[in-house]
């Protein structure tokens, strides 16, 4: 039951978006998740700043997983996700933050798990 929300600075085409969820769904594993039950949200043209200035390319990217991981799995999965944001949208890992959430209650089709 993982979710990833990703906030980016700047536009992302359609199929950018596309490209990037498919990629999230390869690099899930990391985790011990699978892409069955991923659900990405992609906001693009995000106000982001850092260190004061603003990010023309930056992303912030909340993890949120029912359960939790391993600090390793999760250094893992932050590197795939700056690979990813760096391959796909030319985003440099400088720029890029992932945050981890683990959930104890999680809930899907009117029930929880």
């Amino acid at each position: 039951m993982p979710f990833i929300d990703l906030k980016i600075a700047g536009a992302v085409p359609a199929e950018k978006k596309e490209s990037v969820k498919a990629a999230l769904g390869r690099a899930i594993p990391a985790l011990h998740k699978t892409e069955t039950y991923l659900m990405v949200g992609i906001a693009d043209n995000y106000d982001l700043w850092m260190g004061g200035r603003r990010l023309e390319r930056g992303a912030y990217a909340a993890v949120s997983l029912f359960g939790s991981a391993a600090p390793a799995d999760c250094e893992e999965m932050t590197a795939r996700v700056c690979r990813i944001l760096d391959e796909e949208l030319g985003i440099p890992g400088e720029a890029v933050y992932v945050t981890y959430h683990p959930v104890r209650d999680w809930g899907w089709n009117g029930s929880n798990f």
